[in-house]
This record gives structure tokens, C-alpha cells and sequence, in this order.
């Protein structure tokens, strides 16, 4: 057995080609663009590499397409079979089932797995990075908490990782409430591992939510060097940045980081498109013309109108085409979306039934100038389950925000913008949606 700097157990003993891992998971740590590069460079050494199968399969599986679900389903395979040429580790044994439950669409069950395994190794650092993953897509931010402070004990700053650790462990806690500490974490976490990117988002994250856009900003402009070396990551990376832009008011700064650096290239990636559509529709709200912004966005949520692999990203195209008024189209993800809810299978079933086909059915009706009967404060109250972080979903809140203003419906945008104040300050927006009640009473009398 071989273990590696991040105590990753290995059956296999081919130096080269877990060091070409090691990499790999560096990669993943920081948010670098070489990951893939890195594990295919292992698998050419050790093409019988049961964590190397594993772990592209995990990328597939955070993808979220239904074509990537496919080829992670195929990783998965490789895998499985890898690990019973030598029956296995118990770091393998543990990302290969796990893996088995994430192409099953049960990405829960397979964090768990992960967790499970981290109490035997609470230093297995691949385990706690992908077992985090996966419950930040299902917006569990509790459990994120609990599993990075589980492991906390056992780590310690002479250990490779020690700071993607403590970025971990920030960013958990910015997303439960608790502010002070996250940006004393975060800001540990990038003096003990300055590539942590994840840490230095933590603390963006609580400038954001707290109103502090001045700092906000300033702490981005100068980290801007470690970002802006990742992969997308510095597209959402450069998306924070805009919306600290757009709160000092500074619009034309915003519109132009979006087009350089949030929207560079039309890419297919769900959080590539949600950073885009979000900031969009922002400025959809407060009535800027965003020009031909939207034409892209518009082909791809057409494109992945009955894809819905991610219920979070088929939102987010949902609002695209609500924006340009698509009715057709937006009938089509909805009744998607129905059809998802139906089967109940894997996590995101769930997910429809209970928040994605209740908010998709209020767009569409809005968008049909139909009232929906659905109450907007409830699916407020559902909107953590659909995954991503208080920032990204904070959209939604918007939107639903926006539609209750519009009609009139004062008890529901009380019960939304509540929410909304749970995790973040915006005095800003709410005089925006009261502008519009008003307006609406007033047209109404």
C-alpha cells in the first residue's frame, strides 16, 4: 500500500503515477486548471488506478450534465473494476461506493459514505474535499459544517492541505450564519495555503452578505492574482467582484468585468451560466439594458431546456428565457421539470417536487401574466435544497421578491425578503421591491 501527501491509500505503487495524482488533487483543491491533464498523465503510468477512475468520475458527476452523468457512470465502471484487481484500500473502497451512489444521483448518500470513512481517516483529504462537494451542490451547508468540523481535530499546519482545510471549514461557516469566524478562517486559510481560492471566496462571501461592498471589493482587486490563475472558478470569481461593483453603483465598471472576465465565452458549464444569468437578470430588475447579453445565454437554456440532471441549473436557464420573454420555452423546463419530480429518483427528484417545479410553475405564470397560487414565502423558505451557495440562491429570493411586489401580494414579500435577511443585508434591493409594491398599489387604487 502506498499513501500519498494527502494520506490517500493506494493499492497501487507506481510512484510516478500517484504523484501525477497528487497533482491532480492539488488541482482540485485550488481550483487549477490542470486536474484532468494530471489524471489522465496517471492513468497513462497506471491505467488500473481505482482513486485516479474515481475522481474523474466525481468531476463528472459535479458537471451535472446528463452527457457527463454518462461518462462519470463509465468512470464508475473502470473504477469498480480497478478496484477488485487488488481488492482495494480503504480510501479506495470509500470513493469508489460513494461514487456508485453519486452516478445513482443519490449525492447525499454518497457524502455519507465519504463521512463515514472520514472517521476512520480523518485525514484523508481527497475524501473530505469530495464529500464537502457534493453537499454544497445539494445545499446541505449543515452537514458541510459538520463534516469539516469533524475532521478539524486531526489536522494540523504541517500537513499538506492544512489550509484547503480551513477555507473548507470558512466557507461552512459563512454559509450557516456565522460571519466572524468564517472571515477569521478564511483569512487563516490564505495565510496558511495562499493558492486557497476557496478561503479567499469565504471571506468575499461575508463582505457580500454583510453589506460591505468597499471591502469587498478591495479584498478581491488585490487577491486578483490567485484567482484569476484558476480554472472557471475565476469567472465566479470575477462574478462577486461585479456585484460588489454593482452595489457601490458603479454599472459600467460591472457591465465591463461581466464581458471580460464574469461571460468571456459561451461555455455549457451550469455555474459558468448561473454567475452570468444572475448578474443579468440583477440588472433586468433594476431596468438596464443589457444589450445582446442575453443571445447565448438564450441558445443554451434552449438547448438544455428537458435537461434537468441539476434542478439549480435548470432554474437558472429558466430565468433566462423568463428574461427574454420565451414563453414556449419556459413551458418546456417546466413541464421538464414535472417529469423529473415524477419518478422520484436520486436526490434531484426530490429537489423538483418539493422547490424547482413549484418556483418554475410561479415564473411561468408571471411570464403568462397568470397569478400562480403557490405561496412565495414557502418556496423561499424550500429554495437552500436546490444547491449552491446563499449568494447564487439568492436570485431566486430576488425573483420571487420581484413577482410578489409586481402583484400586489405585500404577506408574500414580507415572508420572502424575511429570507432573504436570514443571511444577508441589502437595504438597497428591498427599497427597489417596495418601490414597485407602491407603484402597484397605486396603479391598483
Amino acid at each position: 500500500m502506498r499513501v500519498d501527501r494527502y494520506s490517500g491509500q493506494h493499492s497501487i505503487s507506481a510512484p510516478t503515477a500517484i504523484a501525477h495524482f497528487e497533482a491532480a488533487v492539488f488541482n482540485v483543491a485550488a481550483h487549477q486548471p490542470h486536474a484532468g491533464e494530471e489524471l489522465a498523465r496517471a492513468l497513462e503510468v497506471e491505467p488500473d488506478f481505482p482513486a485516479a477512475h474515481a475522481l474523474k468520475g466525481f468531476a463528472g458527476v459535479t458537471l451535472a450534465r446528463s452527457e457527463t452523468i454518462e461518462a462519470a457512470r463509465r468512470d464508475y465502471a473502470v473504477a469498480r473494476r480497478a478496484l477488485g484487481l487488488r481488492g482495494g484500500t480503504a480510501s479506495e473502497i470509500a470513493l469508489v461506493e460513494a461514487l456508485a451512489c453519486a452516478v445513482a444521483g443519490r449525492l447525499l448518500d454518497a457524502s455519507a459514505r465519504l463521512d463515514a470513512h472520514l472517521v476512520e481517516a480523518p485525514d484523508d483529504f481527497l475524501a473530505l474535499k469530495l464529500s464537502y462537494a457534493l453537499r454544497f451542490m445539494s445545499g446541505d451547508s449543515n452537514g458541510m459544517l459538520r463534516t469539516t468540523s469533524s475532521v478539524l481535530g486531526a489536522w494540523s499546519p504541517s500537513m499538506p492541505g492544512y489550509g484547503f482545510v480551513l477555507g473548507c471549514h470558512a466557507f461552512g461557516l459563512e454559509e450557516t450564519g456565522h460571519f466572524g469566524v468564517a472571515e477569521r478562517f478564511g483569512r487563516r486559510a490564505v495565510a496558511a495555503e495562499p493558492s486557497d481560492s476557496w478561503g479567499l471566496h469565504a471571506v468575499g462571501h461575508v463582505c457580500e452578505m454583510q453589506g460591505r461592498a468597499d471591502e469587498g471589493a478591495a479584498w478581491l482587486e488585490t487577491s486578483r492574482p490567485t484567482w484569476s490563475a484558476c480554472n472557471n472558478f475565476s469567472y465566479h470569481m470575477a462574478w462577486h467582484l461585479a456585484l460588489f461593483y454593482l452595489a457601490q453603483g458603479r454599472i459600467a465598471d460591472a457591465l465591463d468585468l461581466y464581458d471580460r472576465e464574469v461571460r468571456p465565452t459561451e461555455t455549457d458549464d451550469f455555474r459558468d451560466v448561473a454567475n452570468a444569468v444572475s448578474f443579468l437578470v440583477r440588472l433586468r430588475h433594476e431596468g438596464i439594458d443589457v444589450g445582446g447579453r442575453w443571445d447565448g445565454l438564450a441558445a443554451l437554456a434552449r438547448k438544455r431546456a428537458t435537461d434537468t440532471t441539476y434542478v439549480f441549473g435548470s432554474l437558472h436557464h429558466l430565468l433566462t428565457l423568463s428574461s427574454i420573454g420565451d414563453i414556449e420555452g419556459a413551458g418546456r423546463l417546466t413541464s421538464a421539470l414535472g417529469t423529473r419530480a415524477r419518478p422520484h429518483v436520486g436526490d434531484q427528484s426530490n429537489v423538483a417536487e418539493f422547490v424547482g417545479l413549484p418556483l418554475a410553475r410561479t415564473i411561468l405564470a408571471t411570464l403568462q401574466g397568470r397569478r400562480d397560487g403557490n405561496s412565495l414565502g414557502e418556496i423561499a423558505r424550500r429554495l437552500h435544497t436546490v444547491g449552491g451557495s446563499n449568494a447564487q440562491r439568492d436570485i431566486f429570493l430576488r425573483t420571487l421578491a420581484m413577482i410578489a411586489a409586481e402583484e400586489g401580494r405585500r404577506d408574500d414579500l414580507v415572508a420572502v425578503l424575511k429570507v432573504q435577511r436570514g443571511f444577508r443585508i441589502d437595504e438597497r434591493f428591498e427599497r427597489l421591491v417596495y418601490s414597485r409594491l407602491a407603484a402597484h398599489d397605486k396603479s391598483a387604487a
